[in-house]
């Protein structure tokens, strides 16, 4: 029986320093006053041209970011590698909203292509739609309002760029992710979505769409997408996640008065979720899935189903991902088992990637369970190594 209880695997890659440097950091993310009045203290200390980027850098940006540049990232690639994990390339840059930053972030998205044709431990890159196109365009799209003739142009324009990064990524063989956003957006990520599917799925899972299940609608879009795939022969791909963005659609949807699109408690969500994998599974030969997700008890409900169904550990259509610096107990013992995984692997310049920082730390402070668990296993294992706590 698979088990994420032996923390010796989870934490082979961490010496005793890194070992303390996570304990000490998951102790300060437990308290949530600590994480708020830090977040705003640290945009203004970035703000002013304080000197504390060594100090970020040493600190929340090594547990959770490979570096600051796409080289810098490739000594966690082939730590990770060595442990049979990949790694899914993240340029974390975010909130930009010029055409330069646009075309900036699709030459970066293609290097971390190009960097995979060079290296068997990279099986994804990843982007989204929001770093190569203005937001409040994508709004106007997915709700269907009327462009101007300069709008039309515009989304052309994000539309080149969305076709030359998966252009590339079918160029290298290598699997691109097109990461999910708000709900209020969506549904113009999607199109574009199902249409680089079809033009590069045809033979393999190049395209991979992001479904986020805590959404009411999304596992009857998910099965709606199969059916008009499979009349046109096309291979879906699709990472499952939860979701991201819970506190912005309910409030947004209170705020504008109507039916916030989120599950009304987390067993739905966590029902879909498990019901998305089984379809996926049913329908193996035609959907390539990755079950990106920090729960415990669905990355044991699928490799129970995959056991149930006789489908190999290693089939090529099925991964599990996790974040980097979180969760390695599930990652690092699901990958010595056999089975597929991959680590989220954000990059960038610790400056532009200040707010997803800030992100990882209020998820560890606010998820139910998520600090105490990772602080829990981390204190296991300093006993194991007779450490002191």
């Amino acid at each position: 029986m698979l088990s994420f209880n032996n923390t010796e695997i989870a934490f082979a890659d961490k010496t005793n320093t890194d070992l303390n440097s996570s304990y000490w950091l998951f102790k300060i993310m437990a308290n949530s006053m600590v994480v708020n009045i830090g977040s705003v203290l640290t945009n203004i200390a970035l703000k002013i041209h304080l000197p504390i980027k060594g100090i970020i850098k040493a600190t929340i940006f090594k547990q959770f970011c490979g570096g600051e540049t796409i080289e810098e990232c490739e000594t966690k690639i082939n730590a990770l590698g060595h442990s049979k994990i990949g790694t899914i390339l993240d340029y974390s840059v975010e909130g930009k909203k010029s055409e330069k930053d646009f075309d900036a972030c699709v030459t970066e998205t293609i290097a971390t292509i190009q960097k995979s044709k060079t290296n068997n431990n990279i099986p994804f890159c990843v982007f989204k739609v929001t770093g190569v196109a203005r937001f409040n365009l994508l709004e106007k799209v997915a709700s269907n309002h009327h462009l101007t003739e300069d709008e039309q142009q515009e989304f052309e324009r994000i539309k080149q760029r969305v076709n030359s990064i998966c252009k590339a990524a079918n160029n290298a063989c290598t699997a691109i992710f097109i990461d999910a956003e708000e709900s209020w957006i969506q549904n113009a990520i999607d199109d574009l979505a199902l249409e680089m599917m079809a033009l590069y799925n045809l033979q393999k899972p190049i395209v991979y769409t992001t479904i986020q299940m805590y959404r009411k609608d999304r596992l009857s879009y998910l099965k709606h997408s199969f059916e008009s795939a499979k009349k046109e022969n096309i291979v879906v791909g699709v990472k499952i996640v939860r979701g991201a963005y819970l506190e912005k659609e309910r409030a947004r949807a209170k705020e504008k008065g109507y039916i916030s699109p989120i599950q009304d408690n987390k067993e739905n969500t966590d029902n879909d979720y498990d019901s998305a994998l089984l379809f996926c599974l049913e329908n193996i030969k035609q959907i390539a899935f990755c079950a990106a997700t920090h729960n415990e008890k669905s990355c044991i409900k699928l490799v129970q189903m995959m056991q149930e169904k006789n489908i190999p550990k290693d089939n090529k259509h099925i991964y599990f991902a996790q974040l980097l610096g979180m969760s390695d107990h599930i990652s690092y013992n699901l990958a010595k088992a056999g089975y597929n995984v991959a680590k989220y692997v954000p990059y960038g310049p610790v400056n532009e990637v200040i707010p997803y920082l800030i992100r990882r730390a209020q998820e560890n402070t606010f998820v139910k369970g998520q600090t105490g668990r990772e602080l829990s296993l981390i204190i296991k294992e300093k006993e194991r190594r007779k450490f002191e706590k």
